[in-house]
């Protein structure tokens, strides 16, 4: 009998002797100990803190990479750290029902008496445990990027209410998978190529991603919309509610991972799937069809070209633009805030308004500016500007790269049906950058170091735990000596 056999028979033995009302903590702790103390969890853990030390070294030494700024880094670490922790959730829950098959010891746990429920529930919380794990490795990482920003509470605050959401979604349907295949290779592959669809479709160009259809495509993919979500809320200074669409899709995979596992999947749990080849079969056929049309219409009508009539260009409004500064000297990693007047100078109100922000750089050398990434707030609506009076906005740059820019506002009037209006600018802001400061390599490196070396020695101290636990007797094996002993 092997290692794994005798596990299982020593747990069904286990969940026969208690209520039944409590075997999925007693399948929850057996799959804690196989997982954790078997080194399955605690060997990719070891990895993904390798890499993410490697990362956030780089991220304090390479002169290129250095010039994101505090919120940007926090965000590309949690990102991350989301994206590896509900992964390894994922395989895990792949292997539940399916590694026990291909093992062959899903038998026994089927003849005892716990419901197929509780069985499920417990693979499925201890296939959510490396999530916890992989969040806490981040932390000294996304402390250190942090740099004293009060980003960092924001990053982790939204880290353990996003990452547990699609932690679930994630560690379910590979579950979910797992109990209709009856290999471990069938299994992993259909997690796997889902996984990199999803990914995927986030790489899609960028026109494509445009109108709204791109827009829809982007709030149903759960990772995609994760992203954009963090990226508005951690990096441009949006707040919650503004971006919450971006999380429906991801609290629906939820709903219907768990109704799919829960109530469809868990009670025709049985020892073969051979028995949903024929469902497995018919689904597979309609999720692929639906897969390609999608694909095929994303490709196709994502840019949403507007159709209609040729535009007329109605008369210019009699609006002005001026700024409370012409230049400005600042150093990387400041915040540059200034003012601007909006004047209708005209006997009439003015329509509706939209002020937008432009950033260019003078030098045809360095990095191309992304406007995005300077200001958190570049375009502001006005309902309108009474006649002979102004408006006065406030505006916030952070200055990232070095090197002269010119920041500039534009005034687009609302145009009338089948019209154009005549867009107005304003002086521009030269802005000069000074030299950036880096983060300190001396006061990251030691996270860099301790972090996997404590997960390494957290592996050690499994291991031993692991030796010791299969070298001493069971109870039940204690029980059989005192009976044969005279």
């Amino acid at each position: 009998m092997t290692i794994a056999e005798a596990e299982a028979t020593r747990t069904n033995t286990r969940i026969g002797r208690r209520p039944t009302r409590g075997a999925w903590w007693v399948v929850f702790k057996q799959e804690l100990v196989e997982l954790w103390v078997g080194g399955r969890a605690i060997n990719l853990l070891i990895l993904y803190s390798l890499l993410l030390g490697l990362m956030t070294f780089l991220l304090a030494t390479n002169s290129e990479l250095s010039l994101i700024p505090p919120k940007e880094m926090v965000f590309l670490t949690l990102l991350n750290t989301i994206s590896f922790g509900v992964f390894i959730g994922m395989i895990v829950g792949a292997d539940g029902i399916s590694g026990e098959r291909e093992r062959g010891t899903l038998e026994v746990l089927l003849l005892t008496p716990a419901s197929r429920r509780q069985l499920v529930l417990g693979k499925l919380l201890a296939a959510l445990t490396p999530w916890p794990a992989a969040f806490l490795i981040s932390l000294p990482a996304l402390f250190v990027t942090a740099q004293g920003d009060e980003v960092f509470g924001q990053a982790v605050l939204l880290g353990v209410l996003i990452g547990t959401v699609l932690a679930v979604a994630f560690a379910g349907f590979g579950l979910l998978v797992s109990t209709w295949s009856n290999t471990n290779k069938t299994s992993m592959f259909i997690c796997l190529i889902v996984w990199l669809l999803l990914f995927l479709l986030t790489q899609l160009p960028g026109e494509v991603q445009k109108g709204d259809f791109g827009y829809f495509v982007q709030r149903i993919n759960p990772m995609q919309a994760t992203s954009e979500f963090l990226e508005k809320v951690l990096v441009n200074h949006r707040t919650f509610w503004e971006r919450d669409e971006f999380l429906r899709s991801s609290v629906a995979g939820v709903v219907v991972v768990l109704f799919l596992l829960f109530a469809i999947a868990a009670p025709r749990l049985r020892l073969d799937a051979s028995r949903a080849r024929r469902l497995r079969a018919r689904w597979g056929s309609l999720s692929g069809m639906a897969l390609s049309t999608f694909l095929l219409v994303t490709l196709v009508a994502g840019p949403g070209v507007a159709l209609g009539g040729p535009l007329r260009q109605a008369d210019g409004q009699d609006l002005a633009i001026s700024l409370d500064e012409s230049f400005l000297e600042v150093k990387t990693g400041d915040e540059v805030t200034f003012d601007t007047l909006l004047e209708n100078n005209g006997s009439e109100d003015s329509p509706p308004v939209v002020m937008a922000m432009n950033i260019i750089k003078l030098t045809s050398t360095g990095d191309v500016v992304d406007p995005e990434d300077w200001s958190p707030e570049r375009t502001q609506y006005v309902d309108f500007v009474p006649a002979g009076d102004q408006l006065r906005h406030s505006w916030t740059i952070e200055a990232i790269l070095k090197g002269d820019y010119m920041v500039y506002l534009v005034a687009v009037p609302e145009p009338e049906e089948r019209s154009s209006s005549h867009p107005v600018s304003s002086p521009g802001l030269h802005l000069t950058v000074g030299a950036f400061q880096r983060l300190n390599p001396q006061g990251v490196l030691p996270v860099v170091i301790a972090v996997p070396l404590g997960v390494t020695l957290a592996l050690l101290v499994l291991v031993r735990l692991r030796l010791r636990r299969l070298g001493r007797p069971g109870p039940d094996e204690d029980d059989e000596r005192s009976l044969r002993s005279p």
